[in-house]
């Protein structure tokens, strides 16, 4: 059992929380305390009726909701794009609303990635980064006739936690030509210095881009005014468009002259679309980097979810949040979990951290197992992680502080010995 005073000044919070009101707006999980949105965000009134509405047009309309739809479908994915850009700081058109992030990803590559000099062929990316990346890195570099052994190379972590941003600079070694780095990196939520270290990538003539999965949504970017030359990312974490929501992507303006590295036809000028030419005629910016027809019902929750951002009063007011909800569960885990076993492995500074707090301890697939049953959706991460993602428009501090109480509980306790250990866990 914490303090008293504690609940009193979670209370205070929350009273003092000017986006409190935005909880109404999602379908909380009944009985539970959901700290998971990094993984997957909660379901929104206004997505859920986004969907509805295209589910109505599709039944009233047929084929015409390509033209006559509220949102006419043949350029929803442009409208969302124009919602969605001030998110990463960028103009709408370098951002194309579309596909998943990693074939986002690979399609970047086909378009950005030129080994055309043999002094000049590989690509860097970092140990620590979710797999995804590395995967299609490494296929690409197959397919292009070139070794990963060889042309593929990551930043080591001194720490196993987080990456040291001079050594990313010493990696930016004569022979890179391309680098693909998290914004935020998925398991201990440290937050990269964007800006520095395009600029050190671009003194050596090294294109670079970011993954901003797990920070889009949750920290505000300049991707325009910091001159990062590309970005990919998902919009069912920290945005809450759904499992398996359509993805996105950021191409810089002086990139747009550019042919899509895989053309595909959604990729044409609007008014092209349906053209039926086999001359490919790109679009303005980076939706000529679509390939094919988009998915609908899967694109609509996203445009919904996003006008909650917009009456929030955009990403700096979210963040100010997210910010102040982090600090408050590392305070709380300094003071009664860490005589417990727990490590805060998140940066601690404001500037360097993301919108979660990742926990070390030894058992922590069996903590995660005991948090479910106690109440608490929290995420594991192997090998010895508990991620706790306060989201700013549905948690509260006093949920942050009921899912410290009852982690110090478990442990306490030693109730979590009841679950079963993951196999391969470190226990």
């Amino acid at each position: 059992m914490l303090p008293l005073e504690l609940r009193d000044r979670a209370a205070a919070l929350d009273a003092a929380d000017s986006l409190a009101r935005f909880r109404a707006e999602f379908h909380l999980p009944r009985g539970q305390i959901y700290l998971d949105g990094n993984s997957l965000g909660l379901l929104s009134r206004p997505a859920e009726a986004a969907v509805q509405r295209v589910l109505g047009e599709w039944r009233a309309l047929g084929i015409a909701g390509w033209g006559e739809a509220g949102a006419p479908w043949i350029s929803l994915c442009e409208t969302i794009a124009a919602q969605l850009a001030p998110l990463v700081g960028a103009a709408a058109d370098e951002v194309c609303v579309t596909a998943s992030t990693t074939g986002n990803l690979h399609q970047l590559l086909a378009t950005l990635f030129e080994p055309t000099h043999a002094s000049r062929r590989a690509i860097l990316g970092d140990e620590l980064n979710f797999p995804s990346d590395a995967h299609a890195i490494a296929s690409h570099l197959r397919l292009r006739g070139l070794d990963p052994a060889t042309h593929y190379r990551e930043v080591r972590s001194r720490d196993g936690r987080t990456l040291d941003e001079a050594d990313i600079v010493a990696a930016f070694a004569p022979d890179v030509q391309l680098a693909v780095l998290p914004a935020v990196l998925f398991m201990s939520g440290q937050l990269l210095d964007v800006a520095r270290l395009t600029r050190e990538a671009h003194a050596r003539g090294i294109v670079i881009g970011f993954d901003c999965s797990h920070s889009i949504g949750a920290v505000p970017h300049a991707l325009t005014a910091d001159g990062v030359d590309f970005a990919f990312w998902c919009s069912y974490k920290y945005l809450n468009a759904g499992p398996g929501a359509v993805g996105g992507l950021f191409l810089h303006r002086r990139h747009h002259h550019r042919a899509p590295g895989l053309a595909g036809w959604w990729g044409v000028k609007l008014d092209r679309r349906f053209a039926m030419s086999h001359t490919h005629e790109p679009a303005r910016g980076a939706a000529a980097l679509h390939v094919g027809t988009p998915p609908v019902l899967s694109v609509a929750p996203l445009q919904g979810a996003l006008e909650l951002f917009a009456a929030a009063g955009g990403i700096a007011s979210l963040r100010e949040k997210s910010l102040a909800l982090t600090a408050w569960l590392i305070e709380l885990a300094d003071a009664h979990l860490a005589p417990l076993g727990f490590e805060v492995v998140t940066p601690r500074d404001p500037a360097r951290r993301g919108g979660h707090v990742a926990l070390a301890h030894p058992d922590a697939w069996r903590l995660c197992q005991a948090l479910k049953a106690a109440g608490i959706v929290p995420d594991f991460r192997p090998p010895d992680i508990v991620r706790l993602a306060p989201a700013a428009l549905y948690n509260s501090y006093r949920e942050c502080l009921e899912a410290v109480a009852r982690l110090a509980n478990i442990v306490a306790t030693r109730a979590h010995e009841q679950f079963p250990a993951a196999r391969g866990s470190v226990t």
